[in-house]
């Protein structure tokens, strides 16, 4: 592992330094949680919580604008790593159940006098918050449950299968397997019932290769092959690989195409560049594209840690 990419990433955001030090450098709770808590008081956590809306919200609505709703930004804050128990981001949990729990135990943040159902994509990211906040609520359970009855034959979920599709999405899968898996991390007790479940969602990624065309072997869409952070509600194989070596997920040889993608996109500096993610509104941006990324770098580097473990 290089040393000196390491120190680089260690001059970063608080959000960076305690993943690098927990994912990395391998240093007990103590160290990389003092660092932890560093973001809501420094750097990119704090500057997004202080954007946040007298009422709770961010950017004025629950999903919409995007990219600076109380769904992307609560996103972002979860992946940068913001503490649990954060009262400003308990705030938003309270208002995801308040104004989006819906009749079919799913999440709806749209107008129901139009919109009649639950949005499955949607309903994945607000679980993955929900739990991954430690927002302690009954209705957790059927938001998980409403995910499961959603699973379509092939391993994965679609979130327009009420349309009539019947191939699953990598887009959908990846949030709602996401979801599930925070759901598991705060529930234990669930596991038996949910590993199944996740289990066949990863099998639909791995025919896939992660991002190829599981009848042709070609790849399916160029964006998926790209490096953004955040990656908002879109899929790409470095998210993908995040996810397994977040949850030490076995280790596959269908996995072994992403891996090698990965290494083919590292500079003769070691590092990783950012690539331009979706287009949209925004506070500001993280770091630039086409600029060495320390979010890049970071997830490569614990990703190809994982992998040679």
């Amino acid at each position: 592992m290089n040393d000196k990419n390491i120190s680089w990433l260690l001059e970063g955001d608080p959000s960076i330094r305690w993943q690098g030090q927990r994912d990395l450098l391998n240093l007990p709770p103590v160290k990389y949680e003092a660092e932890r808590r560093k973001i809501a008081k420094e750097g990119w956590g704090k500057r997004l919580l202080d954007k946040q809306d007298p009422d709770g919200r961010w950017g004025g609505g629950m999903y919409g604008p995007k990219f600076i709703s109380t769904t992307y930004t609560m996103l972002t804050l979860r992946l940068i790593g913001l503490p649990p128990g954060n009262f400003q981001a308990k705030r938003a949990c309270k208002l995801f159940l308040e104004e989006g729990f819906y009749a079919d135990g799913g999440i709806n943040l749209f107008s129901r006098a139009i919109w009649k159902h639950s949005e499955t994509c949607i309903t994945g990211m607000i679980l993955s918050l929900l739990t991954y906040f430690r927002h302690n609520d009954e209705r957790l359970h059927a938001i998980a449950a409403h995910l499961i009855g959603q699973q379509m034959k092939d391993g994965g979920w679609n979130c327009e299968s009420y349309k009539g599709a019947t191939h699953s999405s990598v887009h959908t899968t990846i949030s709602v397997l996401e979801g599930l898996y925070e759901y598991e991390c705060f529930f234990p007790e669930k596991k038996k019932h949910i590993r199944p479940v996740r289990a066949r969602g990863h099998e639909f990624l791995l025919r896939h290769h992660l991002y190829k065309s599981h009848r042709t072997g070609k790849v399916f869409d160029p964006k998926m092959t790209t490096m953004p952070f955040p990656p908002r509600w879109r899929y790409d194989f470095l998210r993908a690989l995040d996810y397994f070596q977040a949850c030490s997920a076995e280790k596959d040889e269908r996995m072994q195409d992403a891996i090698e993608l990965l290494k083919s996109k590292q500079k003769s500096d070691g590092r990783w560049v950012m690539n331009t993610g979706m287009t949209g509104r925004k506070f500001f941006d993280l770091e630039k594209a086409g600029q060495p990324s320390r979010w890049n770098t970071l997830r490569a580097m614990r990703v190809l840690k994982w992998w040679e473990e």
